[in-house]
């Protein structure tokens, strides 16, 4: 891998490519989401950004109108009771996001018709398609794994999945 990276000028993450590290703020991590529909969890998942440092707390409202308009173009409820919100913004110069899991489940418009219970919300710069491309091939990578999912949905702390996200950064290895 190191010689086609060297050989093509590319850099090693762009060859095996991003991981949860690069863009989960481990302080925006949320084990129990209080909201109970979509544009709440939405709204949750921003403010978890704005407490951790990643978001503009006075770009709150236009994120989450944003992340709403993307919704409206097809929900991002990508099915087995999984949700990647995403969205471009220019209040943020970085890659940021986080990850909810919700207990009850929420109705999301989910491709399946199910709730969804595990939240991966991304918000990138406009002008960085590629990390944002990215970083939806990591996640939605790892969830593939229906074992990662299973134990996503048992995580009980905000430790338990920073672990889990930890070790599948160190399986792409």
């Amino acid at each position: 891998m190191a010689a086609v990276a060297a050989c093509c000028d590319l850099s090693m993450e762009r060859v095996l490519g991003m991981k949860f590290a690069d863009f989960i703020e481990v302080d925006a991590i949320r084990a129990e989401l209080a909201a109970v529909d979509k544009e709440s969890v939405i709204s949750e998942l921003v403010d978890s950004l704005v407490a951790a440092g990643g978001v503009k707390e006075d770009e709150k409202g236009h994120i989450v109108e944003a992340v709403m308009k993307r919704e409206e173009l097809g929900s991002t409820g990508i099915g087995r009771g999984v949700a990647v919100p995403h969205t471009k913004h220019a209040s943020v110069d970085r890659l940021v996001g986080t990850v909810g899991i919700s207990r009850e489940g929420v109705d999301f418009n989910s491709l399946d018709g199910e709730k969804v219970m595990i939240f991966f919300l991304l918000v990138s710069p406009l002008d960085r398609p590629g990390d944002h491309l990215r970083a939806l091939e990591n996640i939605s990578r790892q969830l593939r794994d229906a074992t990662f999912c299973r134990f996503l949905r048992q995580a009980k702390t905000v430790e338990d999945i920073k672990l889990l996200l930890e070790e599948a950064d160190e399986s792409q290895l």
